[in-house]
């Protein structure tokens, strides 16, 4: 398949296009400086496509599927001394937009990179999005490609209404592909992760996400 440069390289008008994107790409920079000058400790706020993102509060659904698989993962990563496992507040930034992810995890071997007063951060080994009303088009959208672009090597996708869990898997295109879509009992296991493994109901229900940490941590 024919890619965007490729179709670029052959077009007459491929100098006034490059006169057009780094102009663009020079006014987006300096909007992006001004995001990260802007934003506040604790804020949770996304630079997209050259647009600040302000998040609104969580609903109490979408805190709880966070923790619990903050919780299952943070655990087995501990236990094992696997990498990093790091929460909605930590700002990935790639090559053009900056994601606060719900959950991420870093393998051992970058998270050695990784320094205590940073603030700003590589893409991650593993990255999962909760669902929600005013995520999902983003989620499901640009993260979905600019994650997979970046080398994120698992992605996951949980949604709290429908309590089912979403893997995804670079293939060898570098592109994502379907693995896993889990509801109650059904199990989902992490590719990045031998070991780590639950059913889908471990991350909406807290006696399912207990039961599951025991399991884990034997």
């Amino acid at each position: 398949m024919e890619t965007v440069v490729e179709r670029l390289a052959r077009s007459p008008k491929l100098g006034l296009i490059y006169r057009d994107l780094t102009e663009l790409w020079e006014q987006e920079q300096d909007a992006r400086q001004r995001f990260y000058d802007s934003i506040d400790d604790g804020q949770k706020a996304e630079f997209i496509n050259g647009e600040i993102i302000v998040h609104s509060p969580d609903k109490l659904k979408h805190v709880e599927v966070r923790l619990r698989l903050t919780n299952l993962l943070h655990n087995f990563v501990a236990t094992h001394d696997l990498g990093l496992v790091g929460d909605e507040k930590l700002l990935v930034c790639l090559t053009r937009n900056d994601y606060m992810p719900d959950v991420v995890f870093y393998l051992e071997e970058r998270a050695a990179t990784l320094q205590p007063d940073q603030s700003r951060f590589p893409a991650p080994d593993f990255v999962a999005e909760v669902l929600s009303a005013s995520t999902r088009r983003r989620d499901r959208g640009v993260k979905f490609e600019d994650y997979a672009a970046h080398g994120v090597r698992e992605y996951w996708l949980l949604d709290p209404d429908a309590r089912t869990v979403e893997k995804f898997c670079l293939n060898p295109l570098g592109r994502y592909a379907l693995e896993k879509k889990a509801g109650g009992d059904e199990e989902v296991r992490s590719t990045l992760l031998p070991g780590f493994k639950a059913p889908a109901s471990a991350f909406f229900d807290d006696r399912a996400n207990l039961h599951a940490l025991r399991r884990l941590l034997k």
